[in-house]
């Protein structure tokens, strides 16, 4: 897999509420900034073999009850009669759906494929979303949705390696820092400064976990084009390679997870990956991580083995993840500030990846950024998914 695989197009549209957009819309809109990147021109009819569509939401995004891979070739018709695949893995699913393209061209099936990521959260009011993704059939989960779900992990990680007040100080600083960079990114939903204060005092959502502490619901699309290593010069000077890709999956039901201090599927999934690409976190030069809440962001630090167990509060402390730091992490604005359309999330970043490794990040560029870390999380902490990127030919 290590090198076999390149990225030669990557485009996504500006997250944010897109009430006057279709769940079609964003994808055509997605596809025509992807295709525009590829630096030579792409023939997607006649080129592109395959196609992988991320949805996790398909009852909210295209109000429909079954979503398949046909509701990609209404969005992109000239992929009429091809194969396509919908994909679903939580908030892992567009990470997973390019996971998947990815095996089908390193294995030589096909030479060209892309990766599509999409989700209209916004079509429902917020109480019936949650509603409709809190559904559980066993007692001792009722009630339980996102925020108080990864609240219980918050909580027990400062008890085992913090303080209350410490836990908040860190959180407070990764809010401030993910706000500022997607300041600086024009695809973030949430494109506005805030101050460690106003992070502090914002009305409290669930314990520990405050207004700025949590991502937005976002509507979005994101897609990548994908081909043979070989076959990348054909298409751009300045591709991206795949270097490592891993995923693994945990129990779904906390009662029966063997931490509440670490997200094992993470951690799995992050050893494979660093296998596959034959480095170590020490050779990544950013990194764009699941941030679904500002504690998420810190216990990723850990599970990604970008510092020990415990030690996260002084990555974000001393600078290391900010911009111009050892390691900058989420130089997006991360799912705090630049959004999560679940479907739309994983694909994003590897856009991320991709005008980082092309030097095309303008304000919030890594200097001589040569290797990345895409990370998602999915459901309660219970699916990972990473992927590594390199723009050397391995």
């Amino acid at each position: 897999m290590r090198g076999k695989v390149a990225i030669i197009g990557a485009g996504l549209i500006k997250f944010g509420e897109l009430f006057d957009k279709s769940y079609y819309d964003l994808i055509g809109m997605a596809a025509n900034a992807c295709i525009d990147s590829v630096d030579k021109g792409i023939d997607i009819e006649k080129e592109v073999e395959a196609a992988w569509i991320g949805t996790c939401m398909g009852g909210i995004s295209a109000q429909r009850d079954v979503l398949s891979g046909a509701g990609l070739i209404t969005a992109l018709p000239y992929l009429k009669l091809k194969p396509v695949t919908r994909v679903e893995n939580a908030c892992a699913t567009g990470s997973d759906a390019f996971r998947n393209a990815a095996f089908a061209v390193a294995s030589g099936v096909y030479d060209v494929a892309i990766a599509v990521g999409a989700e209209k959260m916004r079509e429902k009011e917020p109480q019936n979303f949650l509603r409709y993704v809190a559904g559980r059939e066993q007692v001792l989960n009722r009630g339980l949705i996102a925020p108080s779900y990864f609240a219980m992990y918050a909580n027990a990680w400062a008890k085992k390696y913090a303080s209350d007040e410490k836990l908040r100080t860190y959180m407070s600083k990764v809010a401030v820092k993910n706000h500022h960079n997607g300041s600086l990114c024009p695809y973030s939903h949430f494109m506005f400064e805030i101050t460690e204060e106003q992070a502090s005092t914002a009305p409290l959502v669930s314990y520990p976990f405050r207004l700025f502490d949590c991502c937005p619901q976002t509507d979005g699309a994101a897609m990548v084009i994908l081909c043979k290593a070989e076959l990348a010069k054909k298409y751009t000077d300045s591709p991206i390679y795949l270097l490592g890709t891993g995923q693994s999956a945990d129990v779904y039901w906390i009662p029966n997870r063997q931490s509440l201090t670490s997200a094992l599927a993470t951690v799995m999934a992050a050893k494979e990956a660093y296998k596959m690409a034959k480095i170590e976190p020490k050779d990544l030069d950013f990194a764009e991580v699941h941030d679904c809440f500002t504690f998420t962001e810190l216990l990723d630090y850990e599970d990604l083995g970008f510092c020990k167990p415990g030690e996260a509060g002084k990555l974000i402390t001393e600078g290391e993840v900010c911009l111009g730091g050892r390691l900058p992490v989420n130089t997006s604005g991360g799912l705090k500030a630049k959004g999560h359309p679940i479907g739309a999330t994983g694909i994003g970043q590897i856009c991320e990846n991709w005008f980082q490794l092309r030097n095309e990040a303008r304000k919030r560029q890594v200097d001589g950024a040569e290797i990345g870390l895409q990370h998602n999380l999915g459901g309660p902490l219970a699916i990972g998914c990473v992927n590594i990127f390199t723009n050397k030919k391995p």
